[in-house]
């Protein structure tokens, strides 16, 4: 099978991760990546925020536990590395469809590469908080971008979940 094609066929998602950062050269290439992914017009209305901080990491994961109703759990599972994908209110027709084929590059590329990912959501919430609004600030952005998703990065402690066989009439031929 075609390496491309087996990789996609391969990823699952990672919910358990070591401690140790995934090397810079393998963020550099995943975040190549999700800049290369398809937008429409090819206006590239998404934007990247790297957060590899413990501190910020930390909030993110109680902003993110807090919307889901769980506060003491971490939906980010020790990933040490969360990407945060955002994407322009300006680009509405097409926006939130761009950030997640940004969220399916970096997926994809994590896994070619040995890294572990997951995508977690609640980033539209937690970017329209007051909190949120503030973090964008912060980071330099328009308090006006979109959470779309939160892609997580790191290596895997323990092996991937096997694949769920595929539904019945997943694809229809006409």
């Amino acid at each position: 099978m075609n390496k491309t094609i087996e990789d996609l066929v391969s990823r699952r998602s990672i919910r358990k991760y070591k401690s140790e950062q995934i090397s810079e050269e393998e963020l550099a290439l995943i975040l190549k990546a999700g800049e290369y992914a398809p937008t429409g017009m090819g206006m590239q209305s998404p934007v990247m925020v790297v957060v590899q901080d413990k501190a910020t990491i930390e909030q993110l994961r109680r902003m993110n536990a807090a919307i889901m109703g769980n506060p003491d759990s971490d939906p980010f599972y020790g990933a040490p590395t969360v990407v945060v994908v955002l994407v322009d209110p300006g680009r509405p027709t097409t926006n939130i469809q761009d950030g997640s084929l940004v969220m399916g590059n970096l997926m994809n590329a994590a896994y070619a590469l040995g890294v572990g990912s997951c995508w977690i959501h609640r980033a539209k919430e937690e970017f329209e908080s007051e909190e949120g609004k503030a973090l964008l600030k912060k980071w330099g952005l328009s308090e006006d971008y979109i959470g779309v998703g939160h892609c997580i990065l790191g290596y895997a402690d323990g092996s991937a979940p096997e694949a769920k066989p595929r539904k019945e009439n997943y694809i229809v031929r006409i």
